[in-house]
Order: structure tokens, then C-alpha cells, then sequence
């Protein structure tokens, strides 16, 4: 049996696994023969897996994040008691033995974000890895919904009140199809394009429905005007906001905090905490910190394994961007 037959049977009994390593979320967002997982094993048990995209570019493989996936990484299982030495000397030893898997890959290069449950990196940092560090913006408790709406900005409940007297209302069942076309018509009023194909929010979509993991809520008033979506996918652990679109022409509806709050909420029957999924945009980062939400640093661990000059060039330049 191969390491993916092993951990696709290894997902359907471990709750752990977050959504983002979910075998039908990896063969939506990377296809079905792009990716792989190394595992480590003992006493024939899973104890660590990270499942990694190959992705081509001129024919020269490299590992990269996928689209639409905020973090990948080690998902590590602990024994139980350990002391915070031995939970440091455990990491060392299953991380190494995950680096020295990844390095007999044949690719040139190694690049992910790993999720914000992994504080050391250093067995990488010692293996000629780097390191840098993002932010993501999180509520941890969202099951006092009462205490959710207190810690919120007086702007911020303030503009959900708003809203409501305008007679905003929330719709669950927006389709992937007009979630596009939405997001493609609300970024062509900013001068923008859209970035990713149909094609792949279809995949993704359908595959969080059928594992019933995600929605597509928006807000709209009463003549039927959209003014905001927000595509939410959760697993066991928590929910994590994947993609927004707003429409500027009715910004000063606020309808954006009314979708934000009634989105919390419907998450909250199957989690207990929320993901904004963050952002270094520095207007997108004061919007999400008036939640009353945590700033929760995540790393983005890269190397390069070539020892082609040029190539390595081209590589490293690629992956600080």
C-alpha cells in the first residue's frame, strides 16, 4: 500500500485532520495525481503525516502551496503526558525523519505554509530551511455567541445594527456559479481582475457541499441587491472565512459586518472557533482585528534543494515574493 492509499485510509478514522490536508480537498484544489504525503510511522500507526502539491513549471517540479489552501504542514499526533522537553524532543525526531523524506523528492525547491498549531520550526531551521512569518486573525471561542458580538468594536456592532434596520437579510444557498460571477463583477468595479478559474471554485465547492464542510452566504436587501458574500468551509476543528466579495457601490450598508456576525453564528453548531484567514493588507487587517478577534502568527517554511546557480536564483527570488 502507498503513503496515499495509507493516509486516505488514515482521514476517514482521524478527526484531526484539518480540511486543508483532507484528501478530497487536495484532489480539488492540486487534481488527483498532483499530490502526495509523506508519513511517519510507529509500531505500523500514523503518527505524523504532511501531505505536499507537486506543481510544474517549464517541466521542473517543485512543492508549493496550493490555491484557496491557507495552511498544510505537519499534522502531528503527541503522546499522551509528555512534558514540554520531551514534546520538544518528539517534534525533533518525527520532523526529521519528515525532512528527510521530502528531500529524496525529486523536486528543486520546498515551500508551505504550516498551520499555526506548529510554534517550532526549529528542526527545519536547522536543516537549512527558512522562515517567514504570517498572520491570521482568529476568534478561538465562538460558542458564547452573546460574548462574541461584546468583543466587537463599538464600529463594528454599531454597523450590524446598522444593517439591520436597513433590512438586510442573509441568504445560505448561493451557488458557486453566481458566487463568481459576483466576485468577478464587484472586482471589475475596482479595476480589478479575478485570479483563479470557474473551473476550480466548482471543484472546491463541490467537493466541501459533498462533504458537508462548506456554504456560500450572502447579504443582500430587499430589492435583491447583493451586497456581500462569503464562501465558509469548516472541519473538526474550526471554520475558516476562504473567500469574500463585497460590493463597493453599497459599502456604507455595513453589510459586511451583518454577514461576518450571522456567518459566525451559523458556524458555531459545528465549531467553536473562526478563522478570518487573515491578511498583510494592512486595510484588510484592521477590518478583521475589530472582531475581537487573536493575530495568530503561522509560518511559511521554504528551501531550495538545486544547486544550480541560475535556477536557484529564479527559485529563491520566486519564493520571498
Amino acid at each position: 500500500m502507498t503513503n496515499k492509499q495509507k493516509y486516505q485510509e488514515y482521514c476517514k478514522i482521524e478527526f484531526s485532520v484539518p480540511v486543508f490536508s483532507q484528501p478530497f480537498w487536495l484532489d480539488a484544489v492540486c487534481g488527483e495525481e498532483n499530490w502526495d504525503v509523506v508519513l511517519h510511522e510507529e509500531s505500523g500507526e500514523i503518527v505524523v503525516s504532511m501531505p505536499y502539491y507537486i506543481k510544474k513549471r517549464y517541466g521542473i517540479p517543485y512543492i508549493t502551496q496550493p490555491r484557496f489552501t491557507q495552511t498544510l504542514g505537519p499534522c502531528i499526533k503527541y503522546p499522551d503526558g509528555l512534558t514540554h522537553e520531551e514534546k520538544l524532543t518528539y517534534e525533533k525526531a518525527v520532523m526529521n525523519s519528515i525532512i528527510e523524506q521530502l528531500e529524496m523528492l525529486k523536486v528543486v525547491s520546498f515551500q508551505q505554509n504550516f498551520s499555526f498549531k506548529i510554534d517550532n520550526w526549529m528542526p527545519f531551521y536547522w536543516k537549512g530551511y527558512k522562515q517567514t512569518t504570517n498572520y491570521t486573525y482568529r476568534i478561538n471561542d465562538i460558542s458564547d455567541f452573546d460574548k462574541v458580538l461584546r468583543d466587537f468594536h463599538k464600529s463594528k456592532k454599531r454597523y450590524v445594527k446598522y444593517a439591520r434596520s436597513e433590512m438586510l437579510h442573509i441568504d445560505y444557498d448561493m451557488s458557486a456559479q453566481a458566487f463568481y460571477d459576483y466576485h468577478k463583477s464587484v472586482l471589475n468595479k475596482s479595476g480589478k481582475r479575478i485570479t483563479y478559474e470557474l473551473s476550480l471554485l466548482l471543484r472546491v465547492v463541490k467537493c466541501t457541499l459533498s462533504n458537508s464542510c462548506g456554504r456560500i452566504i450572502n447579504v443582500a436587501d430587499e430589492n435583491g441587491n447583493i451586497h456581500g458574500a462569503i464562501f465558509i468551509i469548516w472541519d473538526k476543528m474550526s471554520s475558516y472565512n476562504l473567500m469574500t466579495a463585497f460590493d463597493p457601490d453599497f459599502k456604507n450598508y455595513h453589510g459586511s459586518s451583518l454577514l461576518f456576525y450571522e456567518t459566525i453564528k451559523f458556524v458555531s453548531k459545528y465549531v467553536n472557533s473562526f478563522d478570518f484567514e487573515g491578511s498583510m493588507i494592512e486595510s484588510v487587517e484592521n477590518a478583521y482585528r475589530k472582531f475581537g478577534t487573536i493575530q495568530t502568527p503561522y509560518f511559511c517554511i521554504w528551501k531550495t534543494y538545486t544547486r544550480n546557480p541560475f535556477l536557484k536564483l529564479i527559485i529563491n527570488s520566486k519564493l520571498r515574493k
